[in-house]
């Protein structure tokens, strides 16, 4: 009992601390969950913790997260936290209570700032979604996304240009909104990069502005202008032109008018793209694809050159190519592997050598505007190589012809032997044939210009095989007679 009565006389003058602070701390507790309990209630009978959480996360997360019971916990929690300092207050520990009461005075006192901050971004939500639905609401009147999400190639999944336009709007104005709130918050070592950022940003906007300006006037003269010239070509008949050329099948469906008003199209759209360029003023950038233009537009007129040689080489060769087929058709070209012993017919449909030859004579014009097309552009190397193949195909195209010769020589000596009567005539047609062809094979590959040498070589060794041949058979075949002559002479001679 004396000991117990120690203990007692000890706590005894803190006992009605103790019940005064678990009062405190259980009706603080009560108090905290109520309150947080029913702050979670009304924030989402509301709506309201929606909002919040869609203005930091976006609408389809903010549905899935209930931001209402993490707003309740947040309250709860701070709650609890001035019951515990009120409770080491009641107890009397200051060594605990003491450093809590520094915390919450330093909290206190940063309450106005993140009071005023609260308000700003308040105020910079309101206004950036204003913002948003007045920019949506213009786009939706305007039906841009009807008009301009086609030509953007906008698929039916992708956000609509409409609301594409609303949210950098809803951003951008809530970015211009951040250094005033960071200065309410007063952290200085955010405010002064943002501000910079956000100073770069407004004073690229006046060019960004104009630039598309720019581009959106062109764009729109360009294509009224393309229409006009289409039409006008199309009006004067220059589709039935190219039909007559031949153009219709090679252009498809646009047609040459479409194509010469997609060319004024290019052409006005160049200095416009240069243009918006420049307005943006960012050199880096600008700079090498303004000269990029500049390069492309001082080459028009050399590329304007180049077409018109090969259009108008084109249509003279379609001209002269038709006008070479019909001659050749009448003086009975396409007899012709029919007389160098060819049995072969084309099929119905095909083209026939007359035809083929036209196309020949077409392929020959266009070389040689190729050639002329890549001088006007200063393709140096290219204008070479299409010349040195166009001799090439000269070469070949000789060869075919002396051999075709050939061929008819030797159908005409097979032809002549084979009905003279004579003793294995057959065996001596097929032999002249067969050295006519040698003969003219070997002068087609030496006029195509494919190993000389080898070609040399080959036929002087067969010349010189039949030589020996034919010297070895007499001087065999005539060694007895020979014999006889020689003694008929000796003897005379005694």
């Amino acid at each position: 009992m004396p000991l117990m009565n120690q203990i007692f006389g000890a706590f005894g003058p803190y006992g009605p601390n103790l019940v005064g602070a678990v009062a405190v701390l259980v009706v603080g507790w009560l108090i905290a969950l109520i309150v947080s309990r029913l702050v979670g209630k009304a924030l989402h009978k509301t709506g309201l913790d929606r909002r919040i959480a869609g203005m930091v996360t976006g609408e389809e997360k903010a549905e899935t997260m209930e931001p209402h019971r993490w707003i309740s916990r947040i309250i709860y929690y701070v709650l609890l936290f001035f019951v515990l300092i009120a409770f080491f207050q009641v107890l009397g520990l200051t060594m605990v209570a003491q450093p809590l009461n520094q915390l919450l005075n330093i909290v206190f006192s940063y309450i106005p700032k993140l009071f005023a901050a609260l308000v700003l971004v308040l105020v910079a939500w309101i206004v950036a979604t204003v913002c948003r639905k007045v920019v949506h609401r213009i786009f939706t009147t305007a039906k841009a996304d009807e008009r301009l999400g086609a030509r953007a190639g906008l698929g039916e999944g992708e956000m609509p240009l409409s609301q594409a336009a609303a949210e950098i709007v809803f951003y951008l104005v809530l970015l211009l909104f951040l250094p005033l709130i960071l200065n309410a918050l007063d952290l200085a070592g955010l405010l002064v990069p943002l501000q910079l950022m956000v100073g770069k940003i407004l004073g690229f906007i006046p060019h960004l502005f104009a630039a598309a300006i720019i581009l959106i006037i062109g764009w729109f003269i360009a294509r009224i202008l393309q229409k006009i010239v289409t039409n006008l070509l199309r009006a004067l008949g220059v589709e039935r032109l190219s039909e007559r050329v031949g153009l219709s099948k090679t252009l498809g469906e646009q047609g040459l008018s479409g194509l010469i008003g997609l060319a004024v199209y290019i052409l006005i759209l160049i200095p416009v793209l240069i243009a918006a360029l420049d307005a943006l003023a960012i050199d880096a950038v600008t700079v090498p694809l303004s000269n990029m233009l500049n390069q492309g537009l001082g080459m028009l007129p050399a590329l304007f050159g180049a077409a018109l040689v090969l259009a108008v080489a084109y249509i003279l060769g379609k001209v002269v190519a038709e006008l070479a087929s019909r001659l050749l058709e009448g003086m009975g070209f396409d007899t012709l592997p029919r007389r160098l012993g060819c049995t072969w017919e084309p099929a119905e449909g095909t083209k026939t050598p007359s035809a083929m030859a036209g196309y020949l004579v077409l392929a020959s014009i266009m070389l040689f505007a190729l050639i002329e097309a890549s001088q006007i552009l200063k393709f140096a190397l290219l204008a070479e190589i299409i010349r040195d193949f166009t001799v090439f195909a000269g070469h070949v195209l000789m060869g075919l012809i002396i051999f075709a010769i050939g061929v008819y020589l030797a159908n005409i000596a097979y032809n002549a032997v084979t009905s003279s009567g004579m003793r294995s005539a057959k065996l001596a047609a097929n032999a002249a044939r067969i050295s006519i062809l040698v003969f003219a094979g070997a002068m087609a590959l030496r006029q195509m210009g494919l190993a000389n040498e080898i070609i040399n070589l080959a036929f002087g060794l067969l010349l010189g095989a039949i030589a020996i041949a034919v010297a070895l058979a007499f001087g065999l075949g005539g060694k007895e007679v020979a014999s006889e002559e020689i003694r008929k002479w000796l003897e005379s001679e005694r």
